[in-house]
């Protein structure tokens, strides 16, 4: 997949389908302030201890809207994937939660859609495999295909972050506070389970939780594959209410400058015209290319 090897933004995003969201049914025992998730619980209103980080990160899906996501039943919006030198993809985004289907519909696709074919192209996950077209014939190099299932999966488990940090297989630990701007952060390091990977050094991420909002406004993370051992790149988050679910609009992500001196930005990602409840089915998404 050439074009997942060039563009190591486009890895970035295979760490929320790699290991973060991903399922473990091996156990392992809890170690102090470690523990290992390996069992969904019902979102209730809970507590927020910094001597239990469960409770935070459980916390922080409530604040977020809990359960009521599932019960709004898919969403569409505008996403706008923006390079340092002005280069975007733009898509309309759909998805139905319940089954975790994902369709796009690219009007720009200069970064990692095929830059150099013409006109629309779709891709549509049907929660098994994908297909892609291009002003409406279907698409069959593997590459391509490969990589729209690739974003299909991925921009759906963007979307939802804050609603899987207590999904089976998460392992989580506190790592004390630290002071932004006058605000004080409660920092959880969240990665996951080497058993369900297979790797031996896996992604890794602090976040950074806002005890009175119980929001997480900003990430760093590691990225072995790019040799980004330690979690020192960084995600600026925003968020808007709407439909009473927190939803992040914005994700600003930038990387260390080489000499240490600073933050150079990566990508720009935008949300905008998000709207849930509108009625997909499977069959409707798959016939709209």
């Amino acid at each position: 997949m050439k074009n997942l090897r060039l563009n190591p933004l486009l890895c970035f995003v295979a760490i929320i389908i790699s290991g973060l969201f991903i399922g473990c049914k091996d156990a392992q025992n809890k170690t102090e302030k470690t523990t290992i998730e390996n069992k969904a619980e019902p979102i209730k209103k809970v507590s927020y201890d910094i001597g239990t980080p469960k409770s935070l990160l459980l916390a922080v899906r409530e604040a977020c809207g809990g359960d009521k996501l599932n019960s709004l039943k898919d969403v569409e919006f505008d996403y706008y994937y923006i390079s340092p030198d002005g280069k975007k993809d733009i898509s309309k985004e759909r998805y139905i939660f319940n089954n975790e289907i994902s369709w796009a519909k690219y009007s720009v696709h200069e970064i990692n859609i095929s830059p150099d074919l013409e006109g629309n192209i779709v891709q549509y996950y049907n929660g098994e495999s994908t297909t892609v077209y291009n002003n409406g014939q279907a698409l069959n190099d593997p590459e391509i295909v490969e990589i729209g299932q690739f974003l299909r999966r991925a921009n759906y488990m963007w979307f939802n972050m804050m609603f899987k940090l207590t999904d089976p297989g998460i392992i989580y630990k506190y790592e004390g506070q630290e002071e932004i701007e006058g605000t004080l952060f409660d920092l959880v390091n969240v990665t996951y389970n080497p058993k369900v990977t297979g790797k031996e050094v896996n992604d890794t991420f602090i976040l950074y939780i806002n005890p009175e909002t119980r929001m997480v406004e900003s990430f760093y993370f590691s990225l072995p594959a790019f040799g980004f051992d330690k979690p020192v790149l960084h995600a600026k988050l925003t968020y808007e209410e709407i439909d009473g679910i927190m939803v992040i609009t914005r994700r600003i992500m930038s990387s260390p400058l080489p000499d240490g001196s600073g933050m150079t930005l990566m990508v720009d990602q935008r949300l905008e015209n998000i709207k849930f409840n509108n009625g997909f089915t499977a069959a409707q998404l798959s016939k709209d290319i």
